[in-house]
């Protein structure tokens, strides 16, 4: 196995192609971006991470079962580390108090989500995208988390470190988004394409005093101090709580703390929108698409444009939560075809629910993925 450090740090100014698959990838972006601990149980198909995260993070720590590691995660990210973990559907089931817990405390952190064939254990080793539902309601009451989703290696490096950005930028949790197919197939890949990425930086934003942890200015967003600095006192609560983390549920200042959870997000979007718009002049369909799926669907583009047809395509990045640009961009066409590898069309029924209609269609795969053909005789048809 080629050294991650020979492939990633001895850059040449030629092209420098090698056998990579994307674990490699969000794990060296992660690690550039200034994510400094791994810590993670092992579940097929996020093994890669495991074994990548041991040779490349300042600290890794295999954790006996999946409550643990999301437990020692918020530990970590509380004494100011910035930890990372890998898991699939299984894993995020036993994860999801814990990581409901970090969202309301705001604690930054990043984990990855390779999903793959279910329901229960499914087939760990056939990939999906079925797990998106489940995600768009994993924070209690509704409230937003940021996903991101690759679409190619070069989306593995770049949004990598738009995770690390925005977990810190606005105290919360962020999921990385990926599948079997991109994380455990290797692919000949140029790495000097990738330019070398700086650490995030993480030092507390200046605030009006006094300190309290939970008091936000116009950001919406408190500052991040670590328990066991030696300037303030830090207080960190996962139940309703006031500016000072205190639980006083009948305060309106607890309310407001609460809702701000969803503002901060939600008001400032487009500073974490991230999407790919391949538009056609005089093009009336359009095809989106995201993760995996996406490459069905470049490759339908290329093929339909040879044959004269006239198709967009949308390829969707920031799958949660979801930007009115998404919306404005979809109602300018007068057939919208979705391209996912589950068996509903999941990201459809985010966006316009379970009901069907002549504008709205779905391409979709269950156990394997889409063929470009597919893609096109659901354009085609009438």
């Amino acid at each position: 196995m080629l050294s991650i450090i020979k492939e990633f740090l001895l850059k040449t100014k030629t092209s420098k192609k090698v056998l990579i698959d994307a674990s490699k990838i969000i794990t060296e972006a992660l690690v550039q971006s200034g994510a400094d601990v791994f810590i993670a149980y092992p579940i097929t198909p996020s093994n890669k991470f495991y074994t990548y995260g041991q040779m490349r993070f300042p600290q890794f720590l295999a954790g006996p079962d999946e409550i643990s590691v999301l437990q020692w995660m918020a530990g970590y990210s509380a004494a100011g580390k910035l930890p990372v973990s890998a898991t699939a559907f299984p894993g995020l089931a036993l994860m999801t108090e814990t990581l409901n817990m970090a969202y309301m405390m705001e604690l930054p952190m990043v984990l990855i989500i390779t999903q793959r064939l279910g329901p229960s254990t499914g087939s760990a080793t056939t990939g999906a995208q079925g797990d998106l539902k489940f995600l768009d309601g994993v924070i209690s009451g509704g409230f937003p988390m940021p996903i991101f989703s690759p679409s190619d290696f070069n989306d593995a490096w770049t949004l990598s470190n738009e995770a690390v950005k925005t977990a810190v930028k606005f105290r919360t949790p962020v999921i990385i988004l990926t599948s079997k197919e991109m994380v455990m197939t290797q692919k000949s890949f140029d790495v000097n394409t990738l330019e070398p990425l700086e650490k995030v930086d993480r030092t507390p934003k200046a605030f009006d005093p006094p300190y309290l942890p939970y008091k936000s200015g116009k950001d919406m967003v408190p500052t991040f101090y670590p328990l066991g600095n030696d300037e303030h006192e830090v207080r960190f609560n996962s139940s309703t709580h006031d500016n000072e983390g205190l639980i006083r549920k009948g305060n309106p200042e607890s309310m407001a703390n609460t809702m701000r959870l969803r503002e901060k997000l939600e008001k400032r979007i487009d500073e974490y929108t991230f999407f790919d718009l391949d538009a056609e002049a005089g093009a009336t369909d359009l095809i989106v698409s995201w993760g995996i799926s996406a490459d069905a669907a470049r490759d339908t583009v290329t093929n339909m444009r040879k044959k004269g047809k006239k198709v967009s395509l949308l390829l969707v990045k920031t799958i949660l939560p979801i930007s009115p640009k998404i919306y404005e961009i979809i109602d300018s066409y007068e057939t919208v075809i979705f391209a996912e590898e589950n068996m509903t069309g999941q990201y459809k029924e985010m966006l316009f629910g379970k009901r069907n209609s002549s504008k709205i269609k779905t391409a979709t795969k269950f156990g394997g993925m889409l063929a470009p053909s597919e893609i096109e005789a659901i354009v085609n048809k009438k």
